[in-house]
């Protein structure tokens, strides 16, 4: 699989949409075990800030290119992963692989033009490096990431309503991560691997999350005193409070390709807003 797209450009809508689709489609297929699955990843900002009626100055969020779902640890004690394994092949998923041909376990492809699916998991006490692979069956891992417990403890109930990636007419309702445990996530993310997007997505929520960065912190006060919130709050006094550190920076260049110190002032003032909200 080819790397992320640097900037707005690389994300088509329609791959998005192809992405909600395949989203529903999963819900069909995995019925009860959803209940263990939660929308992490690009797909989150598009299912909880109503894309329909943004303000006239608020561009759509550019979506994303895959799916991913956290998988809550309680599966792997009762090994009903087994069952999820066996519902995705029995619905045409299929192991992906990468520039090489090689079959990467972690992620999952459906149809042509493809969508991808990654399952991310956080192992209780066991010590892994964030990215690494956490195996499930001889050809099924997840990916190791920080902070997924919180989407488990913040997350919020979403209806999508439409077609899934087989055209057929479906309403499920997903459990998606909610906007205080994304912006652990991302900015986890972000310190990780630095990605133009990470940066992008977190600020996006930060500017049209509900009425206001306060909803934001509501959502994450009482995360804080979890290590995962205070790692990312950590980062984000580091990468985000300077119009020209790394946060802002990539910010504008994923939007524009280039620096915009408006954009990154933006950038800025958001972030600002929400540490004062949970640290007066």
């Amino acid at each position: 699989m080819p790397d992320k797209p640097t900037t707005a450009a690389g994300y088509p809508r329609d791959q998005a949409e192809r992405v909600k689709a395949t989203c529903l489609y999963l819900a069909t297929k995995l019925g009860d075990l959803m209940d263990e699955l939660v929308v992490v990843g690009g797909l989150v900002p598009s299912l909880i800030i109503d894309q329909e009626h943004l303000p006239e100055n608020v561009t759509r969020h550019v979506g994303t290119l895959d799916l991913d779902l956290g998988l809550a640890f309680a599966l792997v004690g009762g090994e009903r992963y087994k069952e999820v394994a066996g519902r995705l092949r029995e619905a045409g998923f299929q192991a992906d692989t990468n520039d090489e041909g090689k079959t990467t376990r972690q992620r999952w492809r459906i149809s042509e033009p493809p969508v991808t699916v990654d399952f991310l998991i956080e192992p209780e006490g066991v010590e892994g490096k964030p990215g690494s692979l956490f195996p499930l069956t001889k050809d099924w891992a997840a990916i190791i990431a920080p902070g997924l417990h919180l989407a488990f403890l913040d997350q919020q109930v979403v209806v999508i309503d439409g077609r899934t990636i087989a055209g057929e007419k479906a309403t499920r309702k997903i459990r998606v991560c909610g906007a205080g445990a994304y912006v652990v996530l991302k900015a986890l993310a972000f310190r990780i691997r630095g990605e133009n997007k990470d940066a992008y997505d977190l600020f996006y929520l930060l500017r049209n999350y509900g009425s206001g960065v306060a909803d934001v912190s509501t959502l994450l006060k009482p995360l804080l005193q979890d290590p995962s919130t205070q790692a990312a709050i950590g980062y984000l006094r580091e990468d985000f409070l300077d119009p020209e550190a790394v946060g802002p920076r990539r910010v504008a260049t994923f939007l524009y390709g280039r620096p915009d110190p408006e954009t990154q002032a933006d950038v800025v003032g958001f972030v600002r807003s929400l540490l004062e909200e949970l640290c007066p």
